[in-house]
């Protein structure tokens, strides 16, 4: 079969991605039907790309992944490595987006991949790896967020509202979850109410403590 080229953004962090920048990917025009397709057809959907990466079996348009996963895995309102995050229709998305977080960086920010939210060199329908999403809630909740927006090689100014996220695992027995504020680290964002409600233990004191907190997003 014909392979044709597929181009993956990897913004990061903030970085300027030149077009020389970008990583290649071969694929072909084989259907994605699940986690651990090995080919991506050369415009994906966010659906598609979430359910491999995931193999979170849940098909359909994004914004009903939601209510489709409850009884079938655990949802919650914290990211965590592998979940989906499902946004609500917003602005001129009527269908939603999912998107697989891949990274924890902080109690605000996460890296995710997706697929056809940026245009990549004009295209629709591409893959971005490892792209920048930070929570913009007033309770530091993950209700809303801005994402990672190529065009500009920044985040968008958009408040996307989220659904909540979606775990890989069965649901417990009878679960029902509920929107927390999160536990604020040292590194969120300056000037957020969250933030300046937050007060960390200072660098020196507990260190040992420190990096437990940090990782156990105590």
């Amino acid at each position: 079969m014909m392979k044709r080229i597929l181009l993956v953004a990897s913004a990061g962090l903030g970085l300027a991605i030149s077009p020389l920048d970008a990583r290649v990917v071969l694929g072909d025009d084989s259907a994605v039907t699940g986690g651990g397709a090995e080919s991506l057809p050369p415009y994906l959907q966010c659906v598609p790309y979430a359910r491999q990466l995931t193999g979170i079996q849940i098909r359909g348009d994004a914004w009903t992944w939601w209510d489709q996963a409850e009884g079938r895995y655990s949802r919650g309102f914290a990211p965590k490595v592998g979940a989906v995050m499902a946004l609500k229709p917003h602005g001129n998305s009527r269908l939603g987006h999912v998107a697989a977080v891949s990274k924890i960086l902080d109690s605000r920010t996460i890296l995710i991949r997706h697929a056809n939210w940026s245009p990549i060199n004009g295209r629709r329908g591409q893959i971005e790896d490892n792209v920048k999403v930070i929570d913009v809630s007033e309770a530091n909740d993950w209700s809303a967020v801005r994402v990672w927006y190529a065009p500009i090689q920044a985040l968008g100014g958009s408040h996307w509202p989220v659904q909540g996220f979606i775990y890989p695992k069965k649901p417990k027995k009878n679960e029902q979850p509920t929107r927390q504020s999160l536990p604020d680290w040292p590194e969120a964002p300056k000037g957020s109410k969250a933030a300046k409600a937050s007060k960390p233990t200072k660098p020196g004191k507990d260190p040992i403590g420190d990096i437990i907190a940090r990782k156990m997003r105590w």
